[in-house]
């Protein structure tokens, strides 16, 4: 092994929907954190690793760092403002734009309090002109102090090689803490209730996704080992929710399903048989008991 062993945790902050998940997801070349358009995405901090011959990146993937309007945002925000004194170098995710609005101000403040090195990293470069990169540039490095700033596009690739570059140059020296092969400490039934959950957020109306949760009720391989039978409960806080996710004659629920199988398959590399409900479990996001059986326990963070 290279005795200069490179290895650290980078944590990846920013307001919902700049493209953190996308991000992670195409570095380590594997769809673990789930992507949509609508925010609330990411939920818990996602732990995922990138592992090359110079070191090994542990990347922890965040909520959208915004203020909280109930427990379930209160757990979110704590789950993504603790990682900024625990990790070796922070992530940045901005879009390219010069307008530096509450949100970002709420993360500046945060920023100006830690000592960790932070990394400004322009993403969405792929639809912004080459001036308005540089002018947001400019008008964020007049409110921060930044070790670097690395212009990407997630969805594309683009620069992405040089930030992992730019990102091992700043990490310790020190151990591979995961073998070569590990990806994720997600565990499966995680991955596979988020999978679900993305194809809910992308399929349903605007309102309702934020108030859903996705609970794995059984996961079994059968005896030739080649099918799984996977039983989840989408819970949603509303009768008329309820109504919406399941669909005329169960449509909305099968195209879910459906949808969610395929991705299912490929990462478990095997046959599912997926079967769905849906319960209503009113105000879940405020109840620390739901929000603890649902996965969002905060002495867990």
């Amino acid at each position: 092994m290279n005795t200069k062993y490179k290895s650290g945790f980078v944590t990846i902050i920013g307001r919902p929907n700049v493209g953190k998940s996308t991000l992670m997801n195409h570095l380590i070349g594997q769809k673990i954190a789930i992507t949509s358009s609508k925010a609330q995405t990411t939920r818990n901090r996602i732990q995922t690793v990138y592992t090359c011959e110079e070191g090994q990146i542990i990347f922890l993937d965040t909520p959208g760092i915004n203020k909280a309007k109930n427990k379930l945002g209160d757990y979110m925000l704590t789950a993504a403002e603790r990682t900024l004194n625990e990790v070796d170098l922070i992530l940045w995710l901005v879009e390219p734009t010069t307008f530096i609005g509450g949100g970002e101000q709420y993360i500046i403040d945060k920023l100006k309090e830690i000592k960790t090195p932070i990394f400004l990293v322009i993403n969405k470069t792929d639809i912004a002109k080459e001036e308005e990169i540089l002018k947001a540039i400019v008008a964020y490095k007049d409110k921060l102090d930044f070790a670097e700033v690395i212009p990407v596009s997630a969805l594309e690739g683009t620069n992405t090689d040089d930030l992992v570059k730019t990102i091992l140059k700043y990490l310790p020296e020190g151990p591979m803490y995961y073998d070569e092969d590990t990806i994720t400490d997600q565990p499966e039934r995680q991955i596979v209730a988020e999978l679900i959950r993305e194809k809910a957020l992308r399929l349903l109306d605007q309102e309702i996704p934020h108030g859903i949760a996705v609970v794995i009720e059984r996961m079994k391989t059968r005896k030739k080992g080649n099918i799984i039978d996977i039983e989840a409960t989408i819970i949603c806080e509303k009768d008329s929710h309820k109504g919406i996710i399941i669909g005329k004659n169960g449509s909305k629920i099968k195209e879910i399903g459906s949808t969610a199988r395929v991705e299912i398959e490929n990462l478990l590399d095997m046959k599912v048989n997926l079967k769905m409900w849906v319960k209503v479990r009113k105000d879940w996001r405020d109840s620390e008991l739901l929000l603890k059986n649902y996965g969002y326990n905060k002495k867990e963070l």
